[in-house]
């Protein structure tokens, strides 16, 4: 099955930056975008985010997050991330500032999940809620496919 068979139903939401100064990165994209700044927010509290990193708990993995709404329903995401262990942490040190993910939106995670896994060998790297607890993300690496790591978003409401 192909990957385009797999997100068949899937809605191209985002794609996502890692950054090292996301308030000054922030500014370049409102010039650019000619729009305001958003608002620069944290991932959210611990007990609600519940953030696993390859499986394990991982409750200092952090980031500041920043959201462009590019078109209806398309958003670039900035991350800063902390120094703590993530995949933000790990992208940003392994490749310097860039693209991390390209991410959709989908009714049924792990479906999606579990084909990706089957189909391409696929690896969940990190995974966790929105801030809200309104649904959850999950990274996975489709670096040879990609050139990027891919994000399964679910909505709950």
């Amino acid at each position: 099955m192909s990957l385009k068979e797999i997100l068949n139903h899937a809605r191209f939401s985002q794609v996502g930056f890692v950054v090292n100064d996301i308030e000054e990165t922030k500014k370049k994209y409102a010039l650019l975008f000619d729009v305001e700044e958003p608002a620069t927010n944290g991932v959210g509290e611990v007990d609600v985010i519940q953030t696993k990193v390859f499986g394990e708990p991982a409750p200092k993995a952090a980031a500041k997050l920043a959201f462009f709404d590019l078109t209806p329903g398309v958003q670039l995401e900035l991350i800063e991330p902390n120094h703590e262990p993530s995949v933000w942490r790990d992208h940003l040190d392994k490749y310097g500032e860039g693209i991390h993910h390209i991410a959709f939106q989908v009714d049924n995670a792990d479906e999606v999940i579990d084909r990706l896994k089957k189909e391409f060998d696929a690896v969940v790297e990190q995974e966790g809620n929105y801030s809200d607890g309104s649904g959850r993300y999950i990274y996975l690496s489709l670096q040879k496919e990609l050139k990027c790591r891919l994000e399964i978003l679910e909505s709950y409401r």
